[in-house]
């Protein structure tokens, strides 16, 4: 499917371990002629950690999308009925906010984005990037798997052994799950091993 013009929300929270991966998908998407609106979490404008100062990221979200970002629930919320998103996408996606989500837990401008998009009936793809998936977050995973108009970039575990309960999505696919979800498919495989 092609992506020129269509409006694709970009929500991006606190897995800052996932950035370097994130970035380039997020230029991706530009490339393919997409107007990405970038939504950003709390976590993402004020943390400065050892992957990063948040003000680099918030500059380096600012060049490649060349959009203002959305920082606050009240900005996002526009996204329902007044400027609707044609699909969100939330990458990295915490195991907090993947929790969050699950339960209707709105407390963030990137899940107010996504609670405004399914509102609308249109697709959520979610790239998880968290340490307890396969752990005490396995319930919300579990939860959102069936959920309508929920799609999830295709993911594994990136280090079974060390971290055996961690899952993070192949932000290489992330395009292409957008693609299949605008077209209201689930691209396969989801369960996608990683090269240890």
């Amino acid at each position: 499917m092609d992506l020129k013009g269509k409006r694709i929300g970009f929500g991006l929270t606190g897995s800052h371990c996932t950035y370097d991966e994130t970035f380039p998908v997020l230029q991706e998407l530009v490339d393919s002629g997409a107007e990405v609106v970038p939504i950003v979490s709390h976590t993402v404008q004020t943390t400065n950690t050892k992957f990063g100062d948040a003000e680099d990221h918030i500059n380096r979200i600012k060049e490649i999308t060349n959009q203002p970002l959305i920082t606050s629930i009240p900005e996002a919320e526009p996204l329902g009925p007044k400027e609707p998103l044609d699909c969100m996408v939330i990458a990295p996606m915490t195991g907090a906010s993947l929790s969050k989500f699950a339960n209707a837990l709105t407390d963030s401008p990137v899940l107010m984005a996504a609670k405004a998009t399914l509102r609308n009936r249109k697709p959520v793809v979610l790239a998880i990037s968290t340490n307890d998936a396969l752990g005490l977050n396995a319930a919300n995973l579990a939860k959102l798997l069936p959920a309508k108009h929920v799609y999830f970039v295709p993911y594994g575990q990136d280090h079974p052994y060390k971290k055996p309960t961690s899952l993070v999505a192949h932000m290489s696919l992330l395009k292409d799950t957008v693609e299949k979800a605008l077209a209201g498919e689930q691209l396969q495989p989801m369960l996608k091993e990683y090269d240890l």
